[in-house]
């Protein structure tokens, strides 16, 4: 499926589709099963359908858990692997039916699939998952996104086959399928947990894995490190190779850098540009910069907020950032800039593009005075650590330019286990962050971070002709329609600047250089399934 029929998509009725422990290099000889990752966060929770989970999580998730389906994946460059958000394979359904012109979908479960306790998956357990998903808050928006909003839509045919019925055919409902949302719990085991206050026992998910993927937790400590076993009566997919898998949390990048030198690490996630250009000097290590075009670095207004309610404020705080020296200073140059554009409209129907602003200080002090602000202002610019290789220096930066206009900046840093849930709350007035969209098309990317009562819409936008434009895309299978809707959603967007995009980075990883078959997906964490040594 191309991205031009994903846009047009609308199924064929009756077409069924098949489908804290220290690693020395003599510890890693003797085991070639063993993978140790490094990162400068670490997942704050286990429950797929939680709130507040940081983005690590999402690696957890993919691990334990099994979806009814999941994306494929193709080449990228030998032995590099990328996810594909327009095909689909089989996870715990081995076959699935798209009928009545895409309104309802049949998966067919594998009848030998079994939870990490060893009791069978049923077609009860994905209907209780889907069910918990569209009801808990952060994973019913996602849900929402692809038509799936109410328990009434999953019915049990038998115990191996369920169906979902959809209102009308959505392009997004099989994608949002194969997301960590849509995650399948052992719902015996959870509701043994449950209470009266609590009847999806989130509170007992959250730190305990009820699951069934390649992959059970055998220790887990929040926020700082996971030992994952491989499980091995798994049938969802060829069993993997790695039997055991840690994943820690070690804050500090040059701490990273030199366990992967030694040996003691297998791989070396969010580390700075600059350690990433050294790296490729190093024979032993593979050192992988994969372009992206849908996660995006931003930073974030809260537009129901005073001063950032006055579109005119967020606009001047366009004209006074330094780009340049934020993009060469914070990211080393890594990526594509999403700045200076050369017209006030945009160029094209993709998004991300670069935005219309640049360093004009005399503009931005302007637009100050016309919002009544002329000897500007004090706020706070907030950060999470875990993100601190990048969010630090660009902070710096930010706070010596806008000094510049007046407005005085004191910079917050927040604990990665708190930063989502601070984001829920909208407790962050002006911040910067980065985050990616799972399918890479305009009109889910604004429904996603432009719209809605949730976390990601990080600039807490509400806007009624926005949301006109986005909602009359999201159906428009004529993709000359769809462009023209898209491009004046577009033109809102850059006025009214709730968030501004600042660049598009590359995904930067580093490896043992016998490691192969690394998939990437939006979420940058590591998928342990396909991973070889070889």
């Amino acid at each position: 499926m191309d991205r031009r029929n994903f846009l047009q998509l609308s199924a064929q009725a009756g077409v069924a589709v098949s489908i804290g422990l220290p690693a020395s290099r003599a510890f890693a000889q003797k085991r070639k099963d063993v993978v140790r990752v490094l990162a400068e966060g670490a997942p704050n929770s286990l429950d797929p359908h939680g709130e507040g989970v940081s983005r690590e999580s999402l690696g957890a998730f993919t691990n334990v858990y099994d979806r009814l389906i999941a994306f494929d994946r193709k080449p990228i460059s030998p032995g590099v692997y990328q996810y594909d958000y327009t095909k689909f394979k089989g996870e715990l359904a081995q076959s699935y039916e798209v009928v009545d012109g895409g309104r309802t979908l049949i998966f067919h479960l594998r009848p030998d699939a079994s939870f990490h306790d060893g009791s069978p998956v049923t077609a009860e357990d994905v209907r209780w998952s889907l069910e918990r998903g569209v009801t808990l808050p952060a994973s019913k928006r996602q849900l929402a996104t692809g038509s799936l909003t109410t328990a009434q839509q999953f019915k049990v045919i038998d115990p191996h086959t369920l169906r979902i019925d959809l209102p009308r055919a959505d392009r997004y409902a099989l994608p949002n399928l194969a997301l960590t949302f849509a995650s399948v719990l052992n719902s015996k085991l959870a509701l043994q947990h449950a209470t009266p206050t609590d009847p999806w026992a989130s509170a007992w998910v959250r730190g305990n894995a009820a699951g069934g993927g390649a992959f059970r937790v055998s220790d887990w400590q929040t926020a700082q490190q996971v030992t994952y076993e491989r499980f091995d009566n798994w049938k969802s997919g060829p069993l993997p190779q790695v039997r055991r898998a840690l994943f820690q949390q070690v804050p500090t990048a040059a701490n990273r850098v030199a366990a992967l030198n030694r040996g003691d690490a297998d791989i070396v996630v969010q580390l700075p540009p600059r350690d990433i250009d050294a790296l490729r000097h190093e024979p032993q290590l593979h050192v992988l910069s994969i372009p992206v075009t849908n996660t995006f670095r931003f930073i974030a207004f809260n537009t129901q907020s005073a001063p950032f309610n006055d579109v005119r404020v967020r606009q001047a705080i366009a004209y006074a950032l330094p780009y340049t020296a934020l993009f060469q200073g914070a990211n080393d140059g890594h990526g594509t800039p999403l700045y200076d554009a050369p017209s006030a409209k945009p160029t094209s129907a993709a998004f991300p593009q670069p935005y219309p602003y640049s360093t004009q200080l005399v503009k931005a002090r302007a637009l100050l005075t016309a919002a009544g602000l002329p000897q500007g202002f004090k706020t706070t610019f907030s950060y999470n650590v875990a993100d601190a290789t990048v969010a630090e220096p660009l902070a710096l930066l930010l706070q010596e330019s806008l000094a510049k206009i007046g407005i005085q900046v004191t910079i917050e840093k927040i604990a990665g286990a708190q930063w989502g849930t601070r984001q829920t709350d909208r407790t962050l007035p002006f911040y910067v962050d980065s985050s990616s969209a799972w399918f890479n098309e305009p009109d889910y990317f604004f429904r996603i971070f432009f719209q809605g009562d949730w976390r990601w819409n990080f600039g807490n936008f509400r806007d009624e002709q926005f949301g006109k434009l986005v909602e009359a895309a999201r159906w428009e299978p004529d993709r000359h329609k769809y462009d023209d809707d898209i491009r004046s959603a577009i033109g809102v967007a850059f006025e009214q600047v709730p968030i501004l995009p600042l660049w598009l980075p590359s995904y930067d990883i580093a490896l043992q250089s016998d490691l192969t078959d690394f998939t990437y997906y939006i979420h940058g964490q590591v998928d342990f399934r396909p991973l070889r040594r070889v």
